[in-house]
């Protein structure tokens, strides 16, 4: 699939260290890569970033690997596609994916996406916990924030809550709900970091909001940009990507790997890397 140059910019890998309570011993030192919002579809992804991305992902050797939604963009049909190059991801305990808004937008997108990740020897996790180390670490899988299908009571009720867990959900305003379980790391995209980012400000939907947070809205016709309606994709502009507190909860948002026009700037495609460590 073909991609038009200016769309995107090289890919970026990010290392974050995160600290985790009553982390196994044996698992000190795991290594988990993510990444996030490919939407395949001919145009927002090109499959040389795609593959170069696999690539990096494989280079890095990890543990364990993670995908948090959005494959496609609207129709399911590229998932056959993707889902071909995703087979050449390779994790010494799994490969485990949420599905994202956009992998719900038809009425046949869940569970043809599903099947064609399965298929591909990817776990998709629905409301589940999965234990690829062993049950001392947990995996919890949400769907979409925004599906009728986003029940976490139902999972964190049932989990022993000294367990430590990394927990996948595609948007990262579900960040609020979940704040009332524990959540060691939670694992976002959805945002694609904002896309464009203002060298020394941030990403730009960021500074819209705080702006207007500060501006009386009668003002705002006189400052550039901030009489725009910004597209409803989250209430918390300031989590629109890298790690953040939540509560007593951590939150990730990783940029993606696909482009919306008008272009990333300042805001490169994103794997991520993670390195756990145990603290008492």
């Amino acid at each position: 699939m073909s991609q038009i140059p200016f769309l995107s910019e090289p890919l970026s890998v990010e290392t974050v260290e995160i600290e985790v309570s009553g982390l196994p011993d044996r698992l000190n030192g795991i290594k988990v890569v993510q990444l996030s919002d490919f939407h395949y579809d001919g145009l927002l992804l090109s499959d040389e970033l795609l593959n170069q991305a696999i690539e990096t992902a494989n280079c890095l050797e990890p543990d364990l690997i993670v995908l948090t939604g959005d494959y496609v963009t609207h129709t399911p049909k590229p998932i056959d596609q993707l889902a071909r190059h995703l087979r050449r991801l390779q994790s010494r305990s799994g490969i485990y994916a949420v599905l994202g808004n956009h992998d719900l937008e038809l009425p046949e997108s869940k569970i043809k996406i599903s099947r064609a990740l399965t298929d591909a020897g990817i776990q998709v996790l629905w409301n589940q916990i999965a234990y690829p180390f062993g049950e001392d670490f947990a995996i919890v899988g949400l769907p979409d924030f925004w599906s009728s299908g986003f029940a976490p009571a139902s999972v964190f009720e049932t989990l022993n809550p000294t367990v430590p867990r990394l927990v996948l959900s595609h948007n990262p305003d579900s960040a609020v709900p979940l704040s009332q379980w524990r959540v060691d790391l939670q694992l976002s995209g959805h945002t694609h970091g904002g896309q464009i980012a203002i060298p020394g400000v941030g990403a730009v939907p960021t500074w819209i909001q705080a702006s207007r947070d500060r501006i009386p809205e009668p003002l705002w016709k006189w400052v550039p940009f901030l009489d725009l309606k910004w597209p409803k994709v989250v209430q918390h502009w300031q989590w629109a990507q890298g790690l953040h507190s939540v509560g007593e909860n951590r939150l990730y948002v990783n940029r993606g790997l696909g482009t919306f026009p008008p272009g990333r700037w300042y805001c490169p495609p994103e794997v991520t890397v993670f390195s756990l460590s145990r603290i008492d």
